[in-house]
């Protein structure tokens, strides 16, 4: 689909918030964000602070955005090869151990910064053109606010009429295990000083699954 149903001002806007994004998580790959300061950013990209506080009031709220965007990238690729129930919490899992392993800050970064928060952060309304841009091929359902908790909600329900839930557990109980997991597990393999972050996954799914 073309760009000319939204304004070119709108197209350069959504484009200079992505490239600032962009180079915030290039700053990343072997750093904290805490570490990262938004003049590195900037300077990436040739932008000014000004423009960087426009888009994002606090610097924080560039891991929001990481957070919205990953997700709806997950969202789209379990929609696209039709995965359901632990088929689909695999290949989420999954894909938090392969961005590590190439922005090695983003997970710590996020985990400590929802440490942090009392409730889960708001996240933002993407423009036309930033989804667009961001979702060219899946603009429904990049327009639509991600939500982690629906998502698994969602696969475990599928899991339980696929009958890969354990017996026992509830949907609302797996839930609860897999954010458990999903945070929890990376942790533990960073104290155990492990690259296989897929592998600690595995064992704790192995605690919801039917084998």
């Amino acid at each position: 689909m073309t760009n000319t149903d939204i304004s070119l001002r709108e197209i350069k806007k959504a484009r200079a918030k992505i490239a600032l994004y962009e180079a915030s998580l290039s700053l990343m790959e072997d750093k904290m964000f805490h570490e990262v300061m938004v003049e590195e950013i900037c300077q990436k990209v040739e932008l000014s602070r000004v423009t960087f506080f426009k888009f994002f009031p606090k610097k924080e709220d560039v891991l929001i955005y990481f957070m919205q965007i990953w997700l709806t990238e997950r969202i789209i690729e379990i929609e696209h090869l039709q995965k359901r129930g632990f088929d689909a919490i695999r290949h989420l899992l999954y894909k938090v151990g392969e961005q590590a392993r190439t922005i090695t800050g983003i997970m710590p970064s996020l985990i400590s910064f929802l440490a942090q928060m009392k409730m889960h952060p708001h996240l933002q309304v993407l423009s036309r053109a930033e989804i667009r841009l961001l979702f060219p091929d899946a603009e429904e359902i990049g327009s639509q606010a991600p939500n982690l908790y629906e998502l698994f909600k969602r696969c475990m329900a599928e899991a339980a009429e696929l009958q890969q839930l354990k017996q026992g557990i509830s949907v609302d109980n797996a839930v609860k295990v897999l954010f458990t997991i999903f945070y929890g597990s990376f942790l533990t393999a960073q104290q155990y000083a492990s690259n296989d972050i897929n592998g600690f996954y595995e064992v704790h799914l192995q605690l919801l699954e039917n084998q």
